[in-house]
Protein backbone atom coordinates (compact mmCIF):
# COMPACT_ATOMS: atom_id res chain seq x y z
CA UNK A 1 0.00 0.00 0.00
CA UNK A 2 1.20 3.50 -0.81
CA UNK A 3 0.80 5.81 2.17
CA UNK A 4 1.48 9.53 2.56
CA UNK A 5 2.09 10.85 6.08
CA UNK A 6 1.46 14.54 6.79
CA UNK A 7 3.07 15.84 9.97
CA UNK A 8 1.81 19.04 11.56
CA UNK A 9 4.78 21.01 10.26
CA UNK A 10 6.48 21.96 13.52
CA UNK A 11 9.33 19.43 13.92
CA UNK A 12 11.28 17.23 11.49
CA UNK A 13 11.16 13.49 10.86
CA UNK A 14 13.34 11.66 11.87
CA UNK A 15 12.91 13.22 15.31
CA UNK A 16 16.27 14.98 15.45
CA UNK A 17 14.71 17.82 17.46
CA UNK A 18 12.69 15.52 19.71
CA UNK A 19 8.93 15.64 20.05
CA UNK A 20 6.53 12.99 21.37
CA UNK A 21 4.53 12.74 18.14
CA UNK A 22 7.69 12.71 16.06
CA UNK A 23 9.20 9.85 18.10
CA UNK A 24 6.04 7.80 17.58
CA UNK A 25 6.25 8.40 13.83
CA UNK A 26 9.85 7.19 13.93
CA UNK A 27 8.70 4.01 15.69
CA UNK A 28 6.23 2.96 13.01
CA UNK A 29 8.54 4.05 10.20
CA UNK A 30 11.35 1.95 11.67
CA UNK A 31 8.98 -1.02 11.99
CA UNK A 32 7.87 -0.55 8.39
CA UNK A 33 11.48 -0.36 7.23
CA UNK A 34 12.34 -3.66 8.91
CA UNK A 35 9.18 -5.50 7.85
CA UNK A 36 8.94 -3.96 4.32
CA UNK A 37 5.16 -3.60 4.60
CA UNK A 38 4.27 -0.38 2.78
CA UNK A 39 5.65 2.35 0.57
CA UNK A 40 5.47 5.38 2.88
CA UNK A 41 6.25 9.00 2.06
CA UNK A 42 6.45 11.31 5.05
CA UNK A 43 6.35 15.12 4.83
CA UNK A 44 7.98 17.28 7.49
CA UNK A 45 10.00 20.50 7.95
CA UNK A 46 13.66 20.47 6.98
CA UNK A 47 16.49 20.32 9.49
CA UNK A 48 20.18 19.88 8.55
CA UNK A 49 20.59 17.11 11.16
CA UNK A 50 18.36 14.78 9.14
CA UNK A 51 21.10 14.37 6.53
CA UNK A 52 23.18 12.39 9.03
CA UNK A 53 20.33 10.15 10.16
CA UNK A 54 20.46 6.54 8.91
CA UNK A 55 16.67 6.32 8.60
CA UNK A 56 16.62 8.42 5.43
CA UNK A 57 18.44 5.67 3.52
CA UNK A 58 15.38 3.39 3.74
CA UNK A 59 14.12 1.90 0.49
CA UNK A 60 10.48 1.80 1.66
CA UNK A 61 10.23 5.01 3.68
CA UNK A 62 10.73 8.23 1.75
CA UNK A 63 11.28 11.65 3.32
CA UNK A 64 10.13 14.85 1.67
CA UNK A 65 11.27 18.03 3.39
CA UNK A 66 9.75 21.48 3.34
CA UNK A 67 11.96 24.52 3.87
CA UNK A 68 10.29 26.73 6.47
CA UNK A 69 13.35 28.34 8.09
CA UNK A 70 15.48 29.96 5.36
CA UNK A 71 15.15 33.70 4.79
CA UNK A 72 13.35 33.05 1.51
CA UNK A 73 10.89 30.67 3.19
CA UNK A 74 10.22 33.00 6.12
CA UNK A 75 9.54 35.87 3.71
CA UNK A 76 7.25 33.66 1.61
CA UNK A 77 5.36 32.60 4.74
CA UNK A 78 4.75 36.23 5.68
CA UNK A 79 3.57 37.07 2.19
CA UNK A 80 1.25 34.07 2.22
CA UNK A 81 -0.24 35.23 5.50
CA UNK A 82 -0.70 38.75 4.13
CA UNK A 83 -2.73 37.56 1.14
CA UNK A 84 -4.61 34.71 2.85
CA UNK A 85 -6.79 35.56 5.82
CA UNK A 86 -9.18 33.51 7.95
CA UNK A 87 -7.62 30.17 7.08
CA UNK A 88 -7.86 27.20 9.45
CA UNK A 89 -4.34 27.64 10.84
CA UNK A 90 -1.82 30.47 11.08
CA UNK A 91 0.32 31.48 8.12
CA UNK A 92 3.19 29.21 9.24
CA UNK A 93 1.16 26.00 9.02
CA UNK A 94 -0.85 27.15 6.00
CA UNK A 95 2.31 27.88 4.00
CA UNK A 96 3.77 24.52 5.03
CA UNK A 97 0.59 22.72 3.97
CA UNK A 98 0.54 24.34 0.53
CA UNK A 99 4.13 23.27 -0.07
CA UNK A 100 3.25 19.72 1.01
CA UNK A 101 0.16 19.74 -1.19
CA UNK A 102 2.17 20.69 -4.27
CA UNK A 103 4.02 17.37 -3.95
CA UNK A 104 1.18 15.34 -2.49
CA UNK A 105 -1.14 15.80 -5.46
CA UNK A 106 1.49 14.11 -7.65
CA UNK A 107 1.94 11.20 -5.26
CA UNK A 108 -1.21 9.11 -6.00
CA UNK A 109 -1.29 7.60 -2.52
CA UNK A 110 -3.74 4.87 -1.53
CA UNK A 111 -4.36 6.68 1.73
CA UNK A 112 -3.22 9.83 3.51
CA UNK A 113 -2.34 9.62 7.18
CA UNK A 114 -2.58 12.97 8.96
CA UNK A 115 -0.70 13.32 12.23
CA UNK A 116 -2.79 15.38 14.67
CA UNK A 117 -3.86 17.99 12.10
CA UNK A 118 -7.65 17.90 12.05
CA UNK A 119 -7.59 21.11 10.04
CA UNK A 120 -5.44 19.47 7.37
CA UNK A 121 -8.14 16.83 6.98
CA UNK A 122 -10.65 19.61 6.41
CA UNK A 123 -8.48 21.29 3.78
CA UNK A 124 -7.85 18.04 1.90
CA UNK A 125 -11.52 17.07 2.01
CA UNK A 126 -12.40 20.40 0.39
CA UNK A 127 -10.07 19.50 -2.46
CA UNK A 128 -11.82 16.19 -3.06
CA UNK A 129 -9.50 13.81 -1.23
CA UNK A 130 -10.80 10.51 0.13
CA UNK A 131 -9.18 7.76 2.22
CA UNK A 132 -8.03 10.20 4.89
CA UNK A 133 -6.85 8.84 8.26
CA UNK A 134 -6.40 11.07 11.32
CA UNK A 135 -3.98 9.99 14.06
CA UNK A 136 -5.19 12.16 16.92
CA UNK A 137 -2.77 12.89 19.77
CA UNK A 138 -4.65 15.81 21.33
CA UNK A 139 -8.18 16.98 22.02
CA UNK A 140 -8.56 18.65 18.62
CA UNK A 141 -11.73 17.08 17.23
CA UNK A 142 -14.99 17.15 19.19
CA UNK A 143 -18.49 18.60 18.98
CA UNK A 144 -17.22 22.15 19.55
CA UNK A 145 -14.39 22.02 17.02
CA UNK A 146 -14.46 24.13 13.91
CA UNK A 147 -16.00 22.25 10.93
CA UNK A 148 -16.24 19.14 13.11
CA UNK A 149 -19.01 17.50 11.05
CA UNK A 150 -17.20 18.00 7.76
CA UNK A 151 -13.91 16.73 9.19
CA UNK A 152 -15.50 13.71 10.86
CA UNK A 153 -17.37 12.67 7.73
CA UNK A 154 -14.30 13.13 5.52
CA UNK A 155 -12.25 10.61 7.54
CA UNK A 156 -12.15 6.88 6.83
CA UNK A 157 -10.53 6.17 10.19
CA UNK A 158 -9.67 8.07 13.37
CA UNK A 159 -6.91 6.57 15.49
CA UNK A 160 -6.76 8.04 19.00
CA UNK A 161 -4.02 7.73 21.60
CA UNK A 162 -6.44 7.06 24.46
CA UNK A 163 -10.06 6.26 25.18
CA UNK A 164 -10.32 9.75 26.66
CA UNK A 165 -9.61 11.26 23.23
CA UNK A 166 -11.88 8.66 21.63
CA UNK A 167 -14.73 9.76 23.89
CA UNK A 168 -14.10 13.39 22.99
CA UNK A 169 -14.32 12.58 19.27
CA UNK A 170 -17.47 10.55 19.96
CA UNK A 171 -19.24 13.73 21.09
CA UNK A 172 -19.61 14.38 17.35
CA UNK A 173 -20.91 10.92 16.55
CA UNK A 174 -20.59 7.40 17.91
CA UNK A 175 -18.78 5.36 15.27
CA UNK A 176 -16.71 2.20 14.93
CA UNK A 177 -14.28 4.11 12.73
CA UNK A 178 -12.81 5.62 15.93
CA UNK A 179 -10.17 3.30 17.41
CA UNK A 180 -7.75 3.70 20.31
CA UNK A 181 -4.15 2.58 19.86
CA UNK A 182 -2.01 3.37 22.88
CA UNK A 183 1.37 5.01 22.38
CA UNK A 184 4.58 3.11 22.95
CA UNK A 185 8.10 3.81 24.15
CA UNK A 186 11.46 2.12 23.72
CA UNK A 187 11.43 -0.30 26.67
CA UNK A 188 15.05 -1.22 26.04
CA UNK A 189 16.09 2.38 26.63
CA UNK A 190 13.65 2.93 29.49
CA UNK A 191 14.46 -0.03 31.72
CA UNK A 192 16.28 -0.44 35.04
CA UNK A 193 20.03 -0.76 34.63
CA UNK A 194 23.11 -0.27 36.80
CA UNK A 195 25.65 1.55 34.64
CA UNK A 196 24.25 5.06 34.93
CA UNK A 197 26.02 8.03 33.35
CA UNK A 198 25.34 10.13 36.47
CA UNK A 199 24.95 9.55 40.19
CA UNK A 200 23.15 11.11 43.11
CA UNK A 201 26.25 12.87 44.40
CA UNK A 202 26.72 14.73 41.12
CA UNK A 203 23.17 16.05 41.49
CA UNK A 204 23.64 17.11 45.11
CA UNK A 205 21.72 14.19 46.65
CA UNK A 206 22.82 11.60 49.19
CA UNK A 207 21.87 7.94 49.28
CA UNK A 208 19.73 8.65 52.36
CA UNK A 209 17.64 11.31 50.62
CA UNK A 210 14.12 10.48 49.47
CA UNK A 211 14.21 11.85 45.92
CA UNK A 212 11.13 12.76 43.90
CA UNK A 213 11.43 13.32 40.17
CA UNK A 214 9.28 15.39 37.86
CA UNK A 215 9.98 14.87 34.15
CA UNK A 216 8.49 16.75 31.23
CA UNK A 217 7.86 20.22 29.87
CA UNK A 218 7.86 22.99 32.44
CA UNK A 219 4.58 24.85 32.08
CA UNK A 220 1.59 25.69 34.22
CA UNK A 221 -0.65 22.88 33.03
CA UNK A 222 1.80 20.20 34.14
CA UNK A 223 1.33 20.89 37.85
CA UNK A 224 4.95 21.62 38.73
CA UNK A 225 4.06 24.77 40.69
CA UNK A 226 1.60 22.78 42.80
CA UNK A 227 4.27 20.12 43.38
CA UNK A 228 6.67 22.74 44.74
CA UNK A 229 3.86 24.00 46.98
CA UNK A 230 3.47 20.44 48.29
CA UNK A 231 7.21 20.34 49.04
CA UNK A 232 6.87 23.60 50.96
CA UNK A 233 3.95 22.14 52.92
CA UNK A 234 5.87 18.97 53.83
CA UNK A 235 8.79 20.87 55.38
CA UNK A 236 10.89 17.71 55.40
CA UNK A 237 14.61 18.29 54.62
CA UNK A 238 15.08 14.61 53.75
CA UNK A 239 12.64 14.82 50.83
CA UNK A 240 14.25 16.23 47.69
CA UNK A 241 12.84 17.11 44.27
CA UNK A 242 14.60 16.84 40.91
CA UNK A 243 12.88 18.74 38.09
CA UNK A 244 13.84 17.43 34.65
CA UNK A 245 13.00 19.52 31.61
CA UNK A 246 12.61 22.97 30.14
CA UNK A 247 9.72 25.02 28.83
CA UNK A 248 9.91 23.68 25.26
CA UNK A 249 12.28 20.86 24.31
CA UNK A 250 15.84 22.29 24.18
CA UNK A 251 14.81 25.87 24.96
CA UNK A 252 16.89 25.89 28.16
CA UNK A 253 18.75 29.06 27.15
CA UNK A 254 15.55 31.07 27.03
CA UNK A 255 13.94 30.59 30.41
CA UNK A 256 10.47 31.99 30.47
CA UNK A 257 8.83 33.95 33.23
CA UNK A 258 7.07 30.88 34.60
CA UNK A 259 10.28 28.93 35.19
CA UNK A 260 11.79 31.93 36.94
CA UNK A 261 8.71 32.17 39.17
CA UNK A 262 9.18 28.51 40.10
CA UNK A 263 12.82 29.12 41.01
CA UNK A 264 11.84 32.12 43.10
CA UNK A 265 9.26 30.02 44.96
CA UNK A 266 11.78 27.21 45.46
CA UNK A 267 14.37 29.54 47.08
CA UNK A 268 12.73 28.92 50.47
CA UNK A 269 13.89 25.29 50.22
CA UNK A 270 16.57 25.67 47.56
CA UNK A 271 18.75 22.89 49.04
CA UNK A 272 15.90 20.44 48.42
CA UNK A 273 15.07 21.25 44.79
CA UNK A 274 17.27 20.81 41.72
CA UNK A 275 16.34 22.20 38.29
CA UNK A 276 18.29 20.25 35.66
CA UNK A 277 17.11 22.22 32.63
CA UNK A 278 16.83 20.44 29.29
CA UNK A 279 18.08 16.84 29.31
CA UNK A 280 18.66 15.01 26.00
CA UNK A 281 16.05 12.30 25.63
CA UNK A 282 18.56 9.44 25.57
CA UNK A 283 19.83 10.52 29.02
CA UNK A 284 16.42 10.79 30.68
CA UNK A 285 16.29 7.11 31.83
CA UNK A 286 19.51 7.54 33.83
CA UNK A 287 18.18 10.65 35.58
CA UNK A 288 14.87 8.95 36.38
CA UNK A 289 16.67 6.09 38.09
CA UNK A 290 18.26 8.45 40.60
CA UNK A 291 14.81 8.95 42.14
CA UNK A 292 12.75 6.98 44.65
CA UNK A 293 9.39 7.94 43.14
CA UNK A 294 8.03 9.93 40.20
CA UNK A 295 5.46 12.69 40.74
CA UNK A 296 3.69 13.82 37.57
CA UNK A 297 0.74 15.96 38.70
CA UNK A 298 -0.83 17.08 35.43
CA UNK A 299 -3.44 19.80 35.94
CA UNK A 300 -5.01 19.52 32.50
CA UNK A 301 -6.75 16.65 30.73
CA UNK A 302 -3.65 14.90 29.45
CA UNK A 303 -4.44 13.01 26.22
CA UNK A 304 -2.02 10.20 27.07
CA UNK A 305 1.11 11.04 29.08
CA UNK A 306 4.29 9.42 27.75
CA UNK A 307 6.24 10.55 30.82
CA UNK A 308 3.91 8.37 32.90
CA UNK A 309 4.95 5.29 30.91
CA UNK A 310 8.64 6.27 31.00
CA UNK A 311 8.58 6.54 34.80
CA UNK A 312 6.85 3.17 35.14
CA UNK A 313 9.27 1.53 32.70
CA UNK A 314 12.31 2.30 34.86
CA UNK A 315 10.48 0.90 37.89
CA UNK A 316 9.41 4.02 39.73
CA UNK A 317 6.39 4.15 42.02
CA UNK A 318 4.16 6.86 40.63
CA UNK A 319 2.00 9.67 41.96
CA UNK A 320 -0.17 11.40 39.38
CA UNK A 321 -3.57 13.03 38.89
CA UNK A 322 -6.94 11.94 37.58
CA UNK A 323 -6.55 13.86 34.33
CA UNK A 324 -7.70 12.93 30.84
CA UNK A 325 -6.20 9.64 29.65
CA UNK A 326 -3.76 9.20 32.54
CA UNK A 327 -5.88 6.74 34.57
CA UNK A 328 -6.10 4.42 31.56
CA UNK A 329 -2.33 4.07 31.61
CA UNK A 330 -1.65 3.52 35.29
CA UNK A 331 -4.90 2.72 37.11
CA UNK A 332 -4.22 0.07 39.74
CA UNK A 333 -0.46 0.59 39.92
CA UNK A 334 -0.12 4.32 40.74
CA UNK A 335 -1.39 6.66 43.42
CA UNK A 336 -3.90 8.79 41.51
CA UNK A 337 -4.97 11.95 43.32
CA UNK A 338 -7.80 14.33 42.55
CA UNK A 339 -6.99 17.79 41.20
CA UNK A 340 -9.18 19.60 43.69
CA UNK A 341 -7.17 20.40 46.83
CA UNK A 342 -4.18 19.23 44.82
CA UNK A 343 -1.38 20.55 47.04
CA UNK A 344 -2.66 18.77 50.13
CA UNK A 345 -3.38 15.62 48.12
CA UNK A 346 0.15 15.54 46.70
CA UNK A 347 1.75 16.16 50.10
CA UNK A 348 -0.21 13.31 51.66
CA UNK A 349 0.60 10.92 48.80
CA UNK A 350 4.32 11.73 48.97
CA UNK A 351 4.38 11.31 52.75
CA UNK A 352 2.56 7.98 52.45
CA UNK A 353 5.27 6.50 50.22
CA UNK A 354 8.05 8.12 52.23
CA UNK A 355 6.82 6.33 55.33
CA UNK A 356 5.90 2.98 53.75
CA UNK A 357 8.90 1.35 52.08
CA UNK A 358 7.05 -1.92 51.48
CA UNK A 359 4.27 -0.18 49.61
CA UNK A 360 6.90 1.63 47.58
CA UNK A 361 8.48 -1.71 46.58
CA UNK A 362 5.12 -3.18 45.57
CA UNK A 363 4.32 -0.15 43.45
CA UNK A 364 7.74 -0.29 41.77
CA UNK A 365 7.17 -3.92 40.75
CA UNK A 366 3.65 -3.10 39.52
CA UNK A 367 5.01 -0.19 37.45
CA UNK A 368 7.50 -2.44 35.68
CA UNK A 369 4.83 -4.98 34.86
CA UNK A 370 2.33 -2.40 33.62
CA UNK A 371 4.90 -0.68 31.39
CA UNK A 372 5.23 -3.84 29.29
CA UNK A 373 1.87 -2.98 27.71
CA UNK A 374 3.38 0.09 26.06
CA UNK A 375 6.25 -1.29 24.00
CA UNK A 376 7.05 0.57 20.79
CA UNK A 377 7.05 -2.67 18.76
CA UNK A 378 3.52 -3.50 19.87
CA UNK A 379 2.42 0.07 19.12
CA UNK A 380 3.89 0.02 15.61
CA UNK A 381 2.45 -3.40 14.79
CA UNK A 382 -1.06 -2.46 15.94
CA UNK A 383 -0.88 0.95 14.28
CA UNK A 384 0.09 -0.32 10.84
CA UNK A 385 -2.36 -3.23 11.13
CA UNK A 386 -5.17 -0.70 11.67
CA UNK A 387 -4.24 0.97 8.38
CA UNK A 388 -4.15 -2.35 6.55
CA UNK A 389 -7.73 -3.15 7.61
CA UNK A 390 -9.15 -0.19 5.72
Amino acid sequence: MKIAVLTCGMLPIPAVQGGAVENLIDFYLDYNNRKKLHDITVYSPWDPKVEEHPAISSDVNHYVYIDVTSFKARLARRLYGYFHHNEYYNHFIEYYFEKVYADLKKNNSDLILIENGAGLAYKLSQRGYKNLILHLHNDLLHSQSRYHDIIFNSLSKILTVSDYIKERVSTIQQSDKIQTIYNGIDLNAFSPHKNLSINRKSMGFTEEDFVLVYSGRINREKGISELIDAMLQLKNPCIKLMILGSSFFDNARNEDVFIQSLKNKAKRIETQIVFTGFIPYNQVPDYLQLADIAVLPSMWDEPFGLTIVEAMAVGLPLITTRSGGIPEICEGVATIVERNNIVNNLANAILDLYQDSEKKKRMAAASLQRAKLFDKESFAEKFLAALERL
